[in-house]
């Protein structure tokens, strides 16, 4: 085996890391550089390391991330699926819309997945949703997958959801074998019945991994520090034709005369839903920016 290899960490746990390597999955633990810089290795993130005579490693250097996300903390994620139920429980607008935001903020593409349509229609989400520019997939017992799982192979990809919509149930019947396979890296890695769950990635058979993560979809946390006042609006896709159409350069695209993202609104281009939930993080942004002046300037 080399001195030195590359990897993907596939979880972190009391401060061991398990790297996948091309000689197999080496249990890891990290420099003391990476604390006084700052910095914590991340499930997701691609790392260099130096393989002992035991066998063990040590995390020697984390390549260049392409995003971070705080909450879960994971790294270079591609895809984020979310899984909406049309019924039990319903579907709530802004939470969908507000992952999906957080997703274009960190450059990470939102996939929306909606279940339980043999329950109830899906027309609602279909007509909000349709108009988004984002892949949506119908997905139930009686309709199966939709051929959602074509487009993971090669990705990481997380999956997000309430309670109840059917993450579980959608996964497991897209890999007969996810459900096996999540309990024995579990096992081996020491998830117990008194053990915190931490971030996982589950390889897929085709390639690439299913992010297996607690208390992703929670609205009053957010994913990463990506989101912010100044870029929400671009994070709305069906806004971006209009944001240099307004009468004033500083428009917010909430109430102001002249604004070209309120007058597709008011012809139904942009669904009235998805601008509320706009308005809605805007503000939240913008009391955020605020709050922060105020504590920083306390310092």
């Amino acid at each position: 085996m080399k001195d030195y290899s590359e990897g993907l960490i596939l979880k972190g746990i009391g401060g061991f890391y398990y790297v996948e390597t091309s000689d197999g999955v080496i249990e890891c633990r990290a420099r003391g550089v990476f604390r006084k810089k700052g910095m914590t290795p991340l499930a997701g993130d691609r790392v260099k390391i130096r393989v002992s005579s035991d066998k063990t490693g040590f995390v020697e250097e984390i390549l260049p991330r392409k995003n971070c996300l705080a909450r879960p903390p994971v790294a270079n994620i591609d895809c984020l699926v979310i899984v909406v139920s049309t019924c039990e429980p319903s579907p709530n607008t802004l939470v969908i819309d507000r992952l999906i935001a957080e997703a274009e903020a960190a450059g990470i593409e939102p996939v929306l997945a909606i279940s339980k349509i043999d329950l109830q229609s899906a027309d609602g989400l279909s007509e909000i949703y349709g108009k988004v520019g984002i892949r949506l997939f119908y997905v139930s017992p009686v309709h199966g997958t939709d051929g959602l799982e074509t487009i993971l192979p090669g990705k990481i990809t997380a999956f997000t959801g309430n309670s109840g919509v059917g993450k579980s149930t959608l996964l497991n019947r897209m890999f007969s074998t996810f459900h096996l396979q999540t309990g024995e890296i579990s096992q081996k890695l020491g998830r117990g019945r008194h053990t915190t769950r931490q971030v996982e990635l589950l390889k897929m058979p085709e390639g690439g991994y299913v992010i297996d993560t607690p208390g992703f979809s929670a609205l009053d946390s957010e994913m990463s520090s990506a989101l912010t006042k100044d870029n929400v609006a671009e994070c709305f896709r069906e806004f971006r034709p209009y944001l240099n159409q307004c009468r004033f350069t500083s428009c917010s695209h909430t109430c102001e005369k002249g604004c070209a993202v309120l007058a597709a609104v008011k012809e139904g281009v942009i669904s009235p839903s998805r601008h509320e939930s706009y308005c809605e993080i805007y503000q939240e942004m913008k009391e955020k920016k605020v709050w922060q002046k105020k504590e920083k300037s306390a310092l």
